[in-house]
């Protein structure tokens, strides 16, 4: 066969030949719900990695709390703006229509990130939905860092409360009392970090949803993260799942923060350090998606690609139900965010 009729043939394979490109026809489904909506970030703190700091990331994840507390204090609002209004623009970029993010409001920073967030909104609140939630890193009982009086300054200027009940650990309840009373009284939802170690011995999720019932806050309240309900067995998991649809509690899964876990000798069900979406969808449970921490001493490597963190919930819960994921990366998130 000539090379010209080689060329030929080929050229008419290329033409005819059509590949099912997945990838696309999700995001297609997606733009066709509205976009994105990213449930979860910290963009207060997005892209403050540097060479210096990058020794802080590879400590374990559970002292990076306090570590971060040399750079909150010394921050300045236009530095805090600037670092909100770039993850915005990243996040335009690929349609994402709306957005929740914490922001450090606390003893330590104090109203820097709230004057911030009111300059941001201000720029972009006709581009994108921004809500934004309050997070004080060294938890609501320490009385020298003014802990509970910046908890109630940041709940009264925030759209939905946040919560991080490992910075008060081994006083959960108490800690959820204060943040869904507060919540209740406000009238304003609340996001609340739980299992997020992924540890068998952790029980934020159950004793969370507990507390929404407790508190009549049913449909109002969401867990962000809940990866350590992998670590429980199998009958475990769907007491608290049940509990979890009679509390109305939703979870938000920030699958790309969490593939990097540290093996652990922790004896558990085989499982991925994922938001167990494989099993809480079916249990009627709503489930968002988030980003999470955004190049910084959590997540240097983090570029905030949504398409990246759908990818990787799908992958590593085993997931593949088109319609949900679209509802997980749309719809859902609406309804968690109040929308």
């Amino acid at each position: 066969m000539s090379s010209h009729v080689l060329r030929k043939n080929l050229s008419m394979n290329k033409s005819t030949t059509h590949y099912w490109n997945l990838k696309e026809e999700l995001l297609a489904k997606i733009r066709a719900q509205g976009g994105w909506i990213n449930c979860h970030a910290h963009i207060d703190r997005a892209y403050t990695i540097t060479p210096e700091r990058f020794e802080l990331f590879l400590r374990p994840r559970s002292e990076k709390w306090a570590l971060n507390d040399e750079l909150r204090i010394n921050s300045t609002v236009d530095q805090i703006y600037d670092r909100m209004a770039r993850a915005v623009e990243r996040l335009l970029e690929q349609g994402v229509v709306a957005l929740a993010s914490y922001i450090d409001v606390d003893g330590l920073v104090k109203d820097k990130a709230i004057l911030a967030a009111i300059r941001l909104r201000e720029r972009y609140g006709k581009e994108m939905t921004i809500k934004f939630l309050n997070q004080s890193s060294h938890g609501l009982f320490n009385t020298e860092k003014e802990s509970r009086k910046w908890f109630e300054i940041g709940a009264e200027f925030v759209d939905i409360l946040g919560g991080l009940p490992k910075a008060d650990q081994g006083r959960e309840e108490e800690y959820f009392d204060i943040v869904l009373t507060t919540a209740k009284r406000l009238g304003k939802m609340a996001h609340i970090h739980v299992d997020e170690l992924n540890l068998p011995e952790e029980r934020e999720t159950e004793i969370l949803a507990a507390k929404v019932i407790e508190h009549g806050m049913q449909g109002k309240v969401t867990g962000i993260h809940g990866i350590s309900l992998n670590c429980r067995p199998l009958s475990e998991r769907k007491r608290i799942y049940a509990l979890m649809k009679k509390a109305g509690l939703a979870m938000i899964a920030c699958p790309v923060s969490w593939m990097n876990e540290r093996r652990s000798e922790e004896l558990s069900p085989i499982h991925n350090p994922v938001t167990p979406v494989d099993e809480l969808i079916p249990a009627g449970i709503t489930v968002g998606i988030g980003s999470d921490n955004i190049a910084d001493i959590w997540m240097p490597y983090n570029d905030a690609d949504m398409w990246l963190d759908l990818r990787a919930l799908l992958e590593l819960a085993r997931y593949y139900d088109v319609d949900e994921l679209v509802k997980i990366a749309t719809i859902n998130g609406r309804k968690i965010l109040g929308m």
